[in-house]
């Protein structure tokens, strides 16, 4: 199983950016995803999630109205649409999934908002 998100960088508050995590190794289309992220000197949090069909979505709070999840699977994408970012989004956002009991991360992609 192996995960390599791409899409993180540097942007204004305010701004957009989109993540996507390209999944191989397993099954995609038959499993949740979901993304994670984690601020210098926090814990890693949930930021939202996505069935495997896509049908169904859910978001941390302090998303929730500006992030997006969504998913291709015939590309064996996630992705993750963020707009209105504030700097406190700031973090290494991570997709990962539970495949035969073991959860599985990608090496992350850093987001930074700052002025």
């Amino acid at each position: 199983v192996q995960f390599v998100e791409s899409g993180g960088g540097l942007v204004q508050p305010g701004g957009s950016l989109r993540l996507s995590c390209a999944a191989s190794g397993f099954s995609f289309s038959s499993y949740a995803m979901n993304w994670y992220r984690q601020a210098p000197g926090k814990e890693r949090e949930f930021v939202a999630g996505i069935s495997n069909t896509g049908g169904t979505t859910n978001y941390a709070v302090a998303v929730k109205g500006r992030f997006t999840i969504s998913r291709d699977n015939a590309k064996q994408t996630v992705y993750l649409q963020m707009s209105s970012l504030k700097p406190e989004d700031t973090a290494v956002y991570y997709c990962t999934t539970n495949w035969r009991g073991l959860n599985y991360w990608g090496q992350g992609t850093q987001v930074t908002v700052s002025s």
